[in-house]
């Protein structure tokens, strides 16, 4: 018994001095890496990559890799050969995922459609071309509850169209005859908005374009996704 309690405490403690060995490994990349990237590039976090010797990097919400000495930085994917898995998408998936019940719905505005059993948040610039095409291809969707976030990100006008919509008496229905149609914005501009706010939180989740999605389950979609991909995505949600 007292041999078997000698290998099981060796055991132990040979698993502790090479978790605490990874670690250190890992801090000491990091740091090294953060010299050479200067200030400028904030690591979040270094840890092991499934290939031995390559560590993954994450840099504001992006995903890269390094060496043990940190001599070279990696740009690319890392696909699972076996199962075809995209493991790079999978942890930057990960990373950025949210907790939805911490989108301040309040300072959104709500779009209700069908019996708005599928829900899900979009950041949007009423400037911004990419926004107005992905409002035209949702207007094709039933049965969903979408709130938006506007965060006026492209310039002064923006600001001004942004505070237009929100000053409106329907501030939903502004922005879609704005972004469908183009009817021309007016009214008052003089009341109290939630930009900042919201400018506040899109740069807290890393956003650094419009539009922007985002699901129940805390994933994101960067962009005007495709129809289809959304249809697919809500479609999965519980």
């Amino acid at each position: 018994m007292n041999k078997f309690f000698a290998a099981a405490f060796f055991c132990c403690t040979s698993i502790i001095a090479c978790q605490l060995s990874y670690a250190q490994s890992e801090q000491q990349v990091k740091t090294e890496l953060q010299k050479k990237l200067g200030a400028s590039a904030k690591i979040k976090s270094i840890s092991a990559s499934p290939i031995p010797g390559i560590y993954e990097v994450l840099v504001g919400s992006d995903v890269f890799y390094t060496d043990a000495k940190s001599q070279y930085l990696i740009q690319g994917e890392i696909i699972e050969l076996a199962t075809g898995k995209n493991i790079t998408e999978q942890r930057q998936s990960d990373f950025n995922r949210i907790k939805w019940s911490d989108l301040p719905q309040a300072n959104a505005m709500k779009q209700v459609r069908g019996n708005g059993s599928k829900q899900f948040a979009v950041f949007s610039d009423p400037n911004c071309g990419y926004c107005k095409r992905l409002e035209k291809s949702m207007q094709q969707l039933d049965n969903v509850t979408i709130y938006t976030y506007l965060i006026p990100i492209l310039g002064a006008d923006s600001v001004q169209k942004s505070k237009q919509i929100w000053c409106s008496n329907d501030p939903a229905k502004t922005y879609i005859d704005w972004m469908i149609n183009g009817t021309p914005l007016g009214g008052k501009t003089d009341c109290t908005t939630p930009f900042d706010k919201n400018i506040a939180l899109a740069k807290t989740y890393g956003i650094t374009g419009t539009p922007t999605l985002f699901f129940t389950d805390g994933s994101r979609f960067p962009g005007a996704v495709q129809l289809s991909d959304l249809e697919k995505k809500l479609a999965s949600l519980k």
